[in-house]
C-alpha cells in the first residue's frame, strides 16, 4: 500500500494495474478508468501561441493494434471480479482507443448501457489544416452482465437537467486552474466530469476503484461526494499528486468551496429567488404566478446571465419558510401591467410593469437552503443563483 488516508476513505496502491488487481479483494460498486489513450503519434497542438507536441510518454505509445487489444482486454478481465454484480464501469477514451475497449468489454461479458460523448467547452486547438479541430472525449459506461440490475439516480440527474433525462452529450469545460493547486497532470480529468458520473451510478458510501488512478481526480471527487476510493497508478510522482491533493481537501473550508466548485457548470440550471411577503407568497403558491418589479413605463428592462438556463424559483421570506418551485417553461416570463395582477388577486404597489414567472404549484423537489440566503438589504432583492447553491451533498 502506498498510502491510506486517517478517515479510510481514500487508498492507494503503487504498481502495475494488473498485478495490484490480481491481490485485492475487497468488492467495489463503480470503476471509473482512463487508461492511456495510445495517442503519443507525432501529433501537434496549438499551447499559447507555440506550436507543441502532444505525445504524453513511452507509456502512451503503442506498437499495433494488437497490442492495444490486448493491453485493453488484461486490465479489463482483471477489473471485473472486483465489481459487485450490480455494479458498472466507466472508461474514457478517445478514437484512438475507444473502440478497443468497447470491443474487450463485450468480451468480457459487459453489457454497454450508454457512450457518452464529453464535448469539451473550451478545447485546445489542434494543430493541422487537413482535419476539424478534436474537441471531444467519448466515455463507455457499462455494466457487469447483461442480467444484473444496475443502479442509475434518475430523479437526481434529472432534476439537474430541469426535470427532464439528461442527454448522453455532456458540455462541460476541461481542467481548470483551481484543480491544479497541488500540481499537474499531462491528462488529468475535470473534477466536474467526474461529479456527474459519480452522482449517475453510486450511493454515498460506495466504493469506487480507478486502476489507472494519475492524479486521482477520481479519489478527490468520490470523498467530496461521501464515497470510498481505491486508486492505482505506477507513478510515484502522480501518485504524490493525488496524496497531496486528498489532504488539501481535509480542511472543512476547503472541502466545502470543493464541493461547491465542481457542482458548478456553465450549462448550469438556475434558480430564480425572490422574496415576498408571507401573505403574498401564499397566493404566489395558491395561483402558481412569482412577479418582480420590471420598472416604470419608461424605463428599460436588463435580463441578467443564467436567465435563459432558469428552470425553478425558490420563494423565501425574509431568508425564511422557503419553497422551491418548477416553471412551467425554462427561461421564460412574461411582462404584466399592474392591473393584470390585482385581476389575479395581488396588490402591487411599487411599480408600473411586473415580470411575471409561471410555476407548477402542486409539488416542491426537495433542496437544501444556502448558509447566504440572508444577505441583509440584499437578502430582499431577486437573484439567479446555480441549482447547485440547493444540492445538500450529504444526500446526494
Amino acid at each position: 500500500m502506498f498510502f491510506q488516508s486517517k478517515d479510510n476513505k481514500f487508498t492507494l496502491y503503487q504498481g502495475n494495474s494488473e498485478h495490484i488487481l490480481g491481490q485485492l479483494e475487497e468488492q467495489v460498486d463503480m470503476i471509473f478508468a482512463d487508461p492511456p489513450y495510445f495517442l503519443s503519434n507525432g501529433g501537434k497542438k496549438i499551447q499559447g501561441r507555440r506550436i507543441v507536441s502532444v505525445d504524453k510518454g513511452d507509456w502512451d505509445k503503442a506498437e499495433s493494434i494488437d497490442y492495444i487489444d490486448q493491453f485493453n482486454q488484461e486490465w479489463i478481465d482483471s477489473c471485473k471480479p472486483l465489481l459487485k454484480d450490480n455494479g458498472t464501469i466507466w472508461v474514457c477514451g478517445t478514437f484512438h482507443n475507444i473502440y478497443s475497449v468497447k470491443k474487450c468489454l463485450n468480451n468480457a461479458g459487459f453489457q454497454i448501457i450508454n457512450i457518452i460523448t464529453w464535448q469539451k467547452s473550451d478545447p485546445t486547438p489542434t494543430w493541422g489544416e487537413l482535419h476539424f479541430n478534436f474537441s471531444s472525449e467519448y466515455i463507455i459506461w457499462a455494466r457487469k452482465n447483461p442480467k444484473s440490475k444496475h443502479y442509475f439516480n434518475y430523479e437526481l440527474i434529472k432534476e439537474l437537467n430541469g426535470g427532464v433525462l439528461m442527454p448522453d452529450v455532456w458540455k462541460l469545460p476541461t481542467v481548470g486552474m483551481w484543480e491544479k493547486t497541488c500540481g499537474k497532470h499531462p491528462t488529468q480529468k475535470p473534477l466536474r466530469l467526474l461529479y456527474r458520473i459519480i452522482l449517475a451510478s453510486t450511493r454515498i458510501g460506495e466504493i469506487i476503484l480507478d486502476p489507472f488512478a494519475g492524479s486521482c481526480t477520481t479519489g478527490i471527487a468520490a470523498n467530496l461526494l461521501g464515497r470510498k476510493f481505491i486508486g492505482i497508478d505506477q507513478n510515484e510522482d502522480f501518485l504524490n499528486l493525488g496524496k497531496r491533493r486528498k489532504i488539501d481537501i481535509e480542511a472543512p473550508s476547503r472541502s466545502i468551496e470543493m464541493q461547491k466548485r465542481i457542482a458548478e457548470n456553465p450549462e448550469e440550471v438556475t434558480v430564480m429567488v425572490n422574496h415576498a411577503r408571507r401573505e403574498t407568497k401564499a397566493k404566489m403558491i395558491e395561483t402558481g404566478i412569482c412577479y418582480l418589479r420590471a420598472g416604470e413605463s419608461n424605463g428599460s428592462l436588463c435580463v441578467t446571465l443564467g436567465f435563459e438556463r432558469m428552470e425553478y424559483v425558490l420563494l423565501h421570506t425574509g431568508g425564511e419558510d422557503c419553497q422551491l418551485f418548477k416553471l412551467k417553461q425554462k427561461g421564460s416570463f412574461q411582462i404584466w401591467a399592474k392591473e393584470t395582477l390585482e385581476s389575479h388577486g395581488f396588490t402591487p404597489a411599487h411599480a408600473t410593469y411586473y415580470i411575471v414567472l409561471k410555476f407548477d404549484n402542486t409539488s416542491s423537489p426537495k433542496f437544501k437552503v444556502p448558509n447566504n440566503l440572508k444577505e441583509r438589504i440584499n437578502t430582499y432583492r431577486a437573484k439567479v443563483r446555480p441549482l447547485s447553491d440547493f444540492l445538500d451533498f450529504n444526500n446526494l
